[in-house]
């Protein structure tokens, strides 16, 4: 069976009984791996002897006198953040509990890149045996960024690096760009390098045997099998992280009387629904700009503050003005309006 992301790490950890993700030693050693502080032929001794001891033990206590003979400052630096994230990972236990502790402490410290790996594990987590493609897809909008393109009506998302790597939104050299001019110097045909929307009928056999190449195109047009899969991977992230089945729909409008709350799953959409709720009148870009309405119910609605138990709350994802698609799904697990716990 072809696994999803082979390379993210996922396989480095073990679930406990709870189905949280333990943090093992296997997988603190990877961070050691890292380019940003793997040693390089300019290392000083001090840089490898503490190297060589972190990869040996990568739980091993570091004090400020492990880094007093540093040659390099910018090496000291890159310790101490990945030394901070480690930390963080140590004290937490789990993936589960890591990533909940720092968005409920306030200020966020720690690079993206260390929170998006950490999304990417509990996305392949939570999509577990699941071999349909149209989810794993979806999945990634949890740690990746997109390009969104408006095509024929339809919702197109594509993963914006590998977009500007191919450079298949440029103008230059019929829509390739840089990445163009080295691929016809090369003899290979721009078409052999462009993204494939994924369709029901062959989603399977594009999507799997080179999942990590985030080379295919996800289309979130109403009632099509990309909205579905996003609902139900975000059905599976709230279910997972909050222990609470919720159902999640696409809605064309949000028509309610008696709106009390609502979710923006990136910037723009925050700023769009708290507008709406307002009733500020939105300009016709604005709304251009959203790619989706949900309405999000809770199955067991007593999980619910009291003053709105049973009522949907309104999700939307939307894109800025330039198409980018930055999804926080952190915002779905720390702004749902839950009961106080006894």
């Amino acid at each position: 069976m072809l696994e999803l992301w082979p390379h993210c790490g996922y396989q480095l950890l073990e679930p406990d009984d709870d189905d949280c993700l333990k943090i093992t030693d296997a997988f603190l050693r990877a961070y050691w791996e890292r380019p940003e502080v793997a040693p390089i032929e300019e290392s000083c001794s001090a840089e490898l002897t503490l190297h060589r001891e972190l990869v040996g033990n990568p739980r091993r206590t570091v004090i400020d006198q492990d880094f007093a003979t540093f040659a390099d400052p910018d090496a000291v630096e890159n310790y101490r953040v990945v030394l901070d994230f480690r930390d963080r990972l140590v004290a937490a236990g789990t993936i589960e509990s890591a990533y909940l502790r720092l968005f409920r402490e306030g200020a966020v410290t720690i690079p993206p890149i260390f929170i998006d790996q950490m999304a990417q594990i509990l996305a392949r987590h939570i999509i577990g045996s699941s071999r349909d493609p149209f989810r794993a897809r979806a999945a990634e909008l949890l740690f990746r960024e997109q390009q969104a393109s408006l095509m024929d009506g339809a919702i197109l998302l594509g993963d914006k690096e590998t977009v500007n790597i191919l450079g298949v939104q440029s103008e230059k050299n019929g829509g390739f760009g840089a990445m163009g001019e080295l691929l016809v110097e090369g003899g290979i045909r721009p078409r052999q390098v462009e993204l494939d929307v994924l369709l029901e009928d062959t989603a399977a056999e594009r999507y799997w045997p080179e999942n990590e190449k985030f080379d295919t195109v996800l289309d979130l047009t109403f009632a099509r099998p990309g909205l579905d899969a996003l609902c139900r991977v975000l059905e599976l992230w709230v279910h997972h992280l909050l222990q609470a089945e919720v159902n999640i729909q696409p809605v064309p409008q949000i028509n309610d009387e008696r709106w009390v709350w609502h979710i923006g799953l990136d910037v723009e959409a925050t700023a769009l629904l708290n507008d709406l709720y307002e009733a500020k009148d939105i300009d016709e870009a604005r709304l251009e700009n959203v790619l989706s309405l949900f309405s999000l119910e809770f199955k067991d609605p007593s999980l619910m503050r009291p003053d709105i138990a049973g009522r949907p709350v309104y999700l939307a994802l939307c894109r800025s003005d330039d198409g980018r698609v930055r999804m926080k799904p952190q915002n779905l697990v720390i702004n749902l309006p839950l009961a106080p716990k006894s």
